[in-house]
């Protein structure tokens, strides 16, 4: 193999993840639980962007509830930024299987 064609081919991939990175940052899922009570919006870094709460789940006599609703919404924005990112990001990679670095 040609060391120039190697080299030719590596930096198209690295301005390819570069140009997937800045994608990621302005990549949104969300994520809900308890029929919307609780909406969380996540960006492509899983960094919370935003939490919508139903009034009617605001209730001091019940913060578990509340609380878990919170950790259920979140834990699906998380799912579904991954979901996106495999979307995104299949092209760059062929393919390639990503659970192992766990998307």
């Amino acid at each position: 193999m040609n060391p120039f064609e190697l080299l030719k081919n590596t930096q198209a991939l690295k301005q390819q993840a570069e140009s997937l990175q800045a994608e990621l940052e302005n990549l949104e899922a969300e994520g809900s639980s308890g029929g919307k009570m609780v909406t969380i919006t996540l960006n492509g870094k899983f960094q919370m962007k935003s939490i919508k709460l139903d009034p009617i789940c605001v209730d001091n006599r019940d913060v578990q509830m509340l609380e878990d609703l919170i950790v259920a919404a979140h834990n699906n924005a998380m799912e579904n930024v991954q979901e996106k990112i495999k979307e995104k990001s299949g092209s760059l990679l062929g393919g390639m299987d990503l659970s192992s670095l766990g998307l």
